[in-house]
Order: structure tokens, then C-alpha cells, then sequence
């Protein structure tokens, strides 16, 4: 049988992130059409210039501002990075919001606008569809509930942040030059804005739409148990959890249980597909570890941390050093060095002296299906453990610009908004941390002042952010894991598949107490790794539950590169960070090997030329490596052929279905592989063999059926970074000013190293606490969001290398004060 393969093509890569891509694909064209307009209707290039100039941010001098009490100084380094300091944190929260808004108000604009929905009211029509879609939430109401309770320094934090947004904004001399080509103005920056940016945070993270839950409970409920059991696998021998075992890939069910070759099946599995065997699988995670003081090189625990997300211009995070005058601190001031997040208050990720911490998405289970039974006497009531109650009603007007509102009716319940129908017609409410009350809130900065390991630990189970695997290292060489953010007690069942929670023995209790959170302290081998795969098992897993975590491929190879060592320095880590051995490839190689014998090699010589690229490679993604690529495609195509296949039947009964998210189908894959039995074979086939050659054939057409050789395809050609502006996407000759070099990177999925034209690490650091100096940081792009900013790109040539930056702010280059109006 033969396969239609397409071509290898940049066109077939996804370069952002789900959430992002009808962002960067649509919205952009409104962009570029009124650049192209204000061209057309006489701008001269002198005159646009100038009107991108005075956008720019102020980097020196003195300005008198409101909303301070005292002066408050912000210096930059050569790569535009601001150590801001002052005499409370107040002042320096307001200062902070100023330098973000002058370098990135449009950035903290799309992120409040993406959670809120309401991004039609700058791109028209382009963005209807994303905003009806998320209007369903209702995350500004949210957010807007969430301020109303919020008090104490939490609250006067954000104030001052907001007013100092709000300031850096208005001192611009012209709005940023995004507005210029929309014609619009920006609007005021408020607290509810800074929890959007939160909530935006929870939509990238996090399953907001149930995708998960759905997929894995139509398989339970259209297979057999056994087969459902196999394809719902939890794990594979892959783990590398750091409490807990390799979980086992369930045995493969007999054909008297599920027979694929049947009948029907037969007939309905012929259809030729084409295949893309370079799809982009999106790596929205990160890898993180730590080995105590008594491991390095100079007596201080160590943290190493990159965060993987979509890559564009300008970054997701901001640098920046923060200090103020605190008398609870033992040196009489407080000082804190990272990354930011524009549109939030505080530092994200990084150390103040005496701890530092780093995150990496936890893939716990945060969301949940409920499916509604509805009152038999009442169509417009739904039953609860407290009986009927009647649905609430919003109708959410979307504005749009150059059109009419679009109104979207949004149906409320106790455990949050209807969002779908099941494949069986069943009305499904999503329950979400997000939007659970108590979920979100503002309380990073107590973790700001954390004095030492235990400190941070507790303040991480109280804070109400999107809950991420938390690794912290304090001054005295200890170190820990838990989760940061808010965990719901589940009672009745694990949250794996939809349910209804009407009858009151299922559904959510509040949330854990600190006290009773999964926790690993001094740990007995030094070390700790994460890497967005299951980290425990046992009660602890119960209680985070199962959110599609990743292969754990990454994690092993992190785990290996930390037990091979008895002795580290901050060089080390980013040694194992930028590791591009694909160990979990080896296997692969072997069975591609395995299939090429002499005999096949006979039948088609160029069968010859792939087992010599193949046996002659080094075992890494490298970007000259032509033999990684060729692994990965016959991977790629029989992975998919098989799932495919073998759910067929689930996609039919609902055409949202996708294989992909039901995460540990490696070791599916592998055990029929290697076990082989027919009655799980695609029809297609008449043995596992010549399905296997397939792979081989088809892996050959798609790299030379242009009539190119196999060996003019090495993995730089296909993993060639991209990080782009939006609208360079839209108007391609912008590029060359708007995006960061387009270079060919080594890295992918299942190694540390994980890159990919348009995702990869969004930063690297490794810094331990006390010791500041010896730590380093990088990060694709620069500081700021102007292109005709000296930091615009700042920096990025030594993220691309793997060269180590100071982890540190260096020498000042610009001094900016700003003063208070009245003395």
C-alpha cells in the first residue's frame, strides 16, 4: 500500500502555541493593511520614524511623577535590564509597573485582552471567534470579584504597580507604535488588568477547555475496558519519577476483548491518508532541578531552571533586579533579582539572597468535566447534592470594531460554566482552579521576603497561581519540591474522566491546607528534577492528579546527567540544559536499523542510502545530523498510523477527538511494535513487517520526492528558529527588522534541550543564593518591545549559543529618577 507523503516545509511547522496561533496568523493582517494604507497615503519614512521615536522609553534623567512618597531610581545595563530601587515596596512596585509599560505595554495589553476576551475591540472580526470562545469563562467578572476581596499589602502593591503603568504610559511621548498602526488608543491599566495577565497565564497552562478529560472518557466509554485500560496508560517505562516507580504499560488486550481487523473495520481502515511526518509537537513546559550545598563546588545549593514556552517577539519575560529598604530583613534591605512577567507586580522565577526558586508547568489535573443531569420536570434546571437549582444566565456582549456587538449567552451552575455537549448530547460544565473561588490572588510578594526553604514552601501552597512544579533552594545548601498554587481536595473519584457530580459523592471539597500538601525536603540522594512528567506517585500523585503529563524521556535524561556527577558548579547545569543526546531515540534507531537488512536494501537502493545516514549517526539533534531526522520521521509516521488507526472509531463518534491528548502513548506504540499481534494491526496491512517498511518507504518518498538525496536534509533545515514579531507573519520583508535571526538550532522534544522553530526555553538561569555573582541567565530576544530600542535584541545571540550571561545586572549605563510631584 502506498502512502501520500507531503513535502518537508517550514508551511507544515506550528510556530506558536495553540493558544496563541489565531493571533499570530489572523489578527496581524488588520496590522498589516493599515501599515500598508498609511504608506500608500503619503507617510514618509521620516515621518514614521519619528512617530516610532517618540514611542520610545525614557532611559535617563529625571521626571516628577505621582503616586510615589520618595524617590525612586532606575539604572540599566548595557542590555537594557533596570535594577530599580527605593525605600519601600510601594515605590518600587510603581516604578516597575512604569518601565514595564515603556517597554511592553502591548504586550500586557494582548494578555489582559486574550483572558478577557476582548480582543475584537482592536482586530474586528479576526478575533470574534476567540473571544465568543472564552467569554464563556467570564474572567473579567472573575477578576473584578477577586479585587473586590483583596486587602492589605497584596492590594497596596498592585495599586502602586497600576498607577506607576499608567504613568509610564502617559510619559510617552507617543502611545507604543503597535497603536499607531491600529489607530487606537490604549487603555488604562487597572488591578483587574494585572489578574487577567494572571489568568492568561492559567489558559496557556492549563486544559481550559477539558480537551483532556473528554478524550479519555469517550475511550472508556466506547471501548473495552481492557483496550481503554491500554490506550488511557498512565505511564511508561520511561518515568523517572523522584518518589515512585516506572509505571507499567497496561498487557494488550486479545481479540476475543477487541479485534481491529473485524469487518467493518476492515473496510473503513483503507482509506490513503497523506501524512505529515514533521508536525511540531508543542512544548509548553519547562525543565528544572537542584542538588544541595553538599554536592557543589562551593557549599551552596544550586538551582537550575529553563522555562519552555511558544518563542516570539518581544519575550514572555522581563529582567529585572528589584530592592527596597525592609527592616525584617537581617542586612536591612530587601533585594530580588529574575524575571518578570509584564502586567504583574512581582519577580516570577529567581532569588533574593536567601532563597531562589524556579517553576515548570506540573501538568497536575486542575480542571475537570462535570456532566449536568437536568431536572426531569424542569428543562431549565440541573440537579445538585441540594437538589434542582436553575441555571444562571449572562449574556456577554463582545464589542467589535467596525461591526456591530456580538452577544454570546453564557449558562452558569454552581461548579462553573456549561462549555460543551458530549458525544451523546450531555450538557459538561468545566470546574477549573482558575475560577474556583479562592483559586487566584496576588500574594506573590510574601514569597518575595522568604527567608529560608520552609518559608517558601508554605508561602507556594497558599499562593492562587496557575500550580506548577515548585523547586526552591535556600542559604544554608537545602533544597525542596512541591506545588505552587492552589490544589483542590477531590473526594469520590480521580478526576480522569467526566462524571456527574449531582448525587454529592463526587466533586471538589475546598482546597489542601499547606499542611497536607505533596512535598519532597532534603531529599536523601541531594538532587531534585522536574521536567513537566509525573514527578511522585502513591498518595502524593492522587492528591495532583493527572493532567497528560509528558513522556518522561526529558526528566530520566536530567536525572542521568545529575547521578553522574558528585560535584557541580553553576557551568554544570547548563551543560545538562542545552544536553541535545536523543536518548529516547536509541531504540528507534535500532528498530529502523532492524528493518533495513539486506534483503529490503536489495529491493530499493535507497533503502541503502537511509541505513548508512542512520548507522553513521552521532546520536544527537544536532543541526547537521541527517541521520536524527530520519529516526524521528519513521517515529513520527508509524506513531501516528498506529493511533490513528487504532481510534478511528473514537473519532468518528466525535470529530474532536485527537490521540494526542491522551499522553503516554509511546509505550502503546512500542509494545505493538515489538509484540506484534495481528488483531491490532491496521487493516491496511496484511503483517506488522510490512507496515514497518512502510514507515521506511514513506519516511524516504517525503525527504526526495522532489528529487533531492536523503543526505541534503540535515536537522537544521527543518528545526531553523523563527521567533518572530506578528507581524513580520503577515508581512514577510519586515522580518528583517522586526524578527531575531532566523538560524538553524539543535534541540527537540524528549531532551533537555527541547527546541523547535517557534518554542524553546524562554530562558536559562542557574543561580544559588547568596552567591549571585557565580550564576548565569539568558533569554531569546531582548528587554524591550521597540524595534529601534538598543535592547530590542539585546542578549539573544548568547541564548542561541548557550553561552552563559551574568546572572546579574551589570554596570549602570542609564540612570532614570523619578521623583514624587510633592515633596
Amino acid at each position: 500500500m502506498q502512502e501520500t507523503p507531503m513535502t518537508p516545509s517550514q508551511d507544515s511547522v506550528q510556530l506558536t502555541p495553540r493558544k496563541r496561533r489565531w493571533l499570530y496568523r489572523s489578527l496581524w493582517v488588520l496590522f498589516a493593511l493599515v501599515i500598508v494604507l498609511a504608506i500608500a497615503a503619503g507617510a514618509t519614512g521620516l515621518w514614521l520614524r519619528a512617530h516610532l521615536m517618540a514611542s520610545m522609553a525614557q532611559l535617563d534623567g529625571e521626571r516628577k511623577v505621582d503616586g510615589i512618597t520618595e524617590s525612586v531610581t532606575i539604572e540599566r545595563d548595557e542590555l537594557g535590564i533596570p535594577t530599580i530601587s527605593g525605600k519601600s515596596r510601594s515605590n518600587v512596585a510603581f516604578a516597575l509597573g512604569f518601565v514595564h509599560a515603556q517597554d511592553r505595554f502591548f504586550q500586557m495589553d494582548l494578555m489582559r485582552r486574550q483572558a478577557a476576551g476582548e480582543l475584537a475591540v482592536l482586530f474586528g472580526q479576526a478575533a470574534v471567534d476567540w473571544d465568543r470562545t472564552i467569554r464563556v469563562h467570564r474572567l473579567r467578572s472573575h477578576a473584578e470579584r477577586t479585587w473586590a476581596e483583596t486587602d492589605g499589602e497584596e492590594r497596596k502593591i498592585l495599586e502602586a504597580y497600576c498607577e506607576g503603568v499608567n504613568t509610564g504610559l502617559a510619559s510617552l511621548d507617543e502611545a507604543p507604535f503597535e497603536y499607531l498602526a491600529l489607530r487606537s488608543r490604549p487603555a488604562t491599566w487597572t488591578p483587574e488588568d494585572s489578574l487577567l495577565v494572571l489568568l492568561a497565564m492559567f489558559i496557556e497552562l492549563h486544559d481550559e477547555d477539558g480537551s483532556r478529560d473528554s478524550a479519555l472518557g469517550l475511550v472508556y466509554d466506547l471501548m473495552p475496558k481492557a483496550m481503554a485500560d491500554l490506550l488511557g496508560a498512565q505511564g511508561t517505562e520511561w518515568d523517572a519519577p523522584i518518589s515512585g516507580e516506572p509505571f507499567v504499560t497496561p498487557p494488550l488486550p486479545g481479540p476475543e476483548v477487541f479485534n481491529h481487523r473485524s469487518g467493518v473495520e476492515l473496510m473503513a481502515a483503507a482509506t490513503v491518508q497523506s501524512v505529515d511526518l514533521e508536525k511540531t509537537k508543542e512544548v509548553i513546559g519547562s525543565n528544572n532541578w537542584a542538588v544541595t550545598g553538599q554536592l557543589s563546588a562551593h557549599g551552596g545549593a544550586i538551582l537550575a531552571n529553563d522555562m519552555h514556552l511558544g518563542l516570539s517577539v518581544p519575550n514572555t519575560w522581563y529582567r529585572t533586579s528589584l530592592s527596597w529598604d525592609d527592616l525584617k530583613n537581617q542586612h536591612g534591605k530587601q533585594h530580588i533579582t529574575g524575571v518578570s512577567l509584564p502586567g504583574l507586580p512581582s519577580l516570577v522565577v529567581g532569588s533574593n539572597g536567601q532563597i531562589a526558586w524556579g517553576f515548570t508547568n506540573s501538568y497536575g489535573d486542575w480542571t475537570d468535566l462535570v456532566v449536568l443531569e437536568i431536572d426531569p420536570s424542569d428543562s431549565e434546571s440541573y440537579l445538585t447534592p441540594d437538589g434542582p437549582r436553575r441555571f444562571e444566565r449572562f449574556t456577554e456582549a463582545i464589542e467589535v470594531s467596525g461591526s456591530d456587538n456580538v452577544l454570546v449567552e453564557v449558562e452558569w451552575t454552581i461548579w462553573g460554566p456549561v462549555i460543551d455537549h458530549d458525544h451523546r448530547g450531555r450538557r459538561r460544565v468545566l470546574c477549573w482552579t482558575a475560577t474556583t473561588p479562592g483559586g487566584l490572588n496576588l500574594s506573590y510578594h510574601e514569597l518575595e521576603s522568604a527567608v529560608n526553604l520552609d518559608t517558601a514552601v508554605e508561602v507556594a501552597n497558599r499562593l492562587g497561581i496557575p500550580p506548577q512544579n515548585f523547586v526552591v533552594v535556600d542559604h544554608t545548601g537545602r533544597i525542596g519540591w512541591t506545588i505552587i498554587g492552589r490544589i483542590p481536595r477531590r473526594y469520590g473519584f480521580d478526576g480522569r474522566v467526566p462524571t456527574s457530580w449531582s448525587d454529592g459523592t463526587r466533586g471538589w471539597n475546598g482546597w489542601l491546607e499547606p499542611s497536607d500538601y505533596p512535598k519532597i525536603i532534603d531529599p536523601p540522594l541531594g538532587r531534585l528534577w522536574t521536567a513537566n512528567a509525573r514527578v511522585v506517585g502513591g498518595e502524593m500523585l492522587a492528591k495532583i492528579g493527572d493532567g497528560s503529563y509528558d513522556l518522561g524521556a526529558r526528566a530520566g535524561q536530567i536525572r542521568q546527567g545529575l547521578m553522574e556527577a558528585e560535584t557541580f558548579t553553576e557551568t554544570d547545569m547548563l551543560g545538562i540544559q542545552l544536553d541535545d543526546r536523543a536518548l529516547f531515540l536509541t531504540r528507534w534507531r535500532d528498530l529502523l536499523l532492524e528493518v533495513l537488512d539486506p534483503e529490503s536494501i536489495a529491493a530499493d537502493a535507497r533503502r541503502g542510502e537511509l541505513r548508512q545516514l542512520v548507522e553513521g549517526w552521532d546520536g544527537r539533534a544536532g543541526i547537521e545530523s541527517v541521520g536524527f531526522r530520519m529516526v524521528r520521521a519513521f517515529r513520527s509516521f508509524l506513531s501516528e498510523q498506529v493511533l490513528n488507526s487504532l481510534t478511528r472509531d473514537l473519532q468518528k463518534a466525535d470529530d474532536r477527538f485527537h490521540f494526542g491528548e491522551l499522553g503516554q502513548t509511546e509505550g502503546i506504540v512500542w509494545k505493538l511494535l515489538t509484540e506484534r499481534p495481528l488483531h491490532l494491526l491496521d487493516p491496511s496491512y496484511e503483517t506488522w513487517e510490512e507496515q514497518l517498511m512502510a514507515g521506511v518507504d514513506v519516511t524516504i518518498s517525503y525527504f526526495s520526492s522532489d528529487g533531492s538525496t536523503l543526505s541534503q536534509h540535515p536537522w537544521g533545515e527543518r528545526n531553523t528558529a523563527r521567533i518572530q514579531h506578528p507581524l513580520s507573519q503577515t508581512i514577510p520583508m519586515l522580518g528583517r527588522w522586526l524578527d531575531m535571526p532566523v538560524e538553524p538550532l539543535p534541540g527537540d522534544s524528549d531532551m533537555p534541550r527541547a527546541q523547535g522553530p517557534g518554542f524553546g526555553a524562554s530562558q536559562r538561569l542557574a543561580v544559588s543564593p547568596g552567591r549571585e555573582e557565580s550564576g548565569y541567565f539568558h533569554m531569546p530576544g531582548g528587554q524591550s518591545g521597540h524595534p529601534l530600542s538598543p535592547f530590542y535584541r539585546a542578549g539573544h545571540d548568547a541564548w542561541a549559543k548557550g553561552e552563559p550571561l551574568p546572572f546579574l545586572p551589570g554596570e549602570t549605563q542609564h540612570k532614570l529618577v523619578l521623583k514624587p510631584t510633592t515633596p
